[in-house]
């Protein structure tokens, strides 16, 4: 499905002759045929949808380190590429949850675990991962896990 509406995307960005919007979606198409090509000798030919969103999040967090740097180096124009980049890659996920809705799935996780401490994190990161992958931060939802367990 989101392989389809890349594909879509492109088409069209490349048709409004919007270069920005362009460039991003034949970045985020040449990480998934990256990770396509990584998974043949698994036998994998396609990677999955939760694994796709995941790459979205990892691009969408190197953007926000780039943000961060560029901000130092009093680069404004740059951060605010990288900005629009994250909009348009955010644009292809699902809609984000809210602070409400992820601190109920973190509580939920941790009881669905018996997690009692923080050595079982890795066990309701887990849970919290194969049920919201995609809608949630996952670098941000830690520290969360972590305080509520710790």
């Amino acid at each position: 499905m989101l392989r389809s509406r890349l594909s879509e995307a492109l088409k069209d960005s490349l048709r409004a002759k919007t270069a920005r919007v362009t460039g991003t979606i034949r970045l985020m198409l040449s990480g998934l045929k990256d990770r396509d090509i990584a998974g043949r000798p698994k036998g994998i030919t396609a990677i999955p949808d939760d694994e796709i969103l995941q790459m979205f999040n990892s691009m969408i967090k190197q953007r926000r380190e780039s943000i961060a740097l560029y901000e130092q180096g009093n680069r404004p124009e740059l951060a605010k590429q990288e900005q629009e980049e994250i909009e348009i890659i955010q644009s292809f996920m699902p809609k984000q949850m809210d602070d409400a809705e992820v601190a109920a799935a973190v509580k939920d996780a941790v009881q669905k675990a018996g997690a009692a401490s923080v050595k079982d994190m890795g066990k309701v990161m887990a849970i919290l991962k194969e049920q919201y992958s995609g809608r949630m931060d996952f670098s941000r939802v830690s520290g969360l896990v972590k305080q509520s367990l710790g």
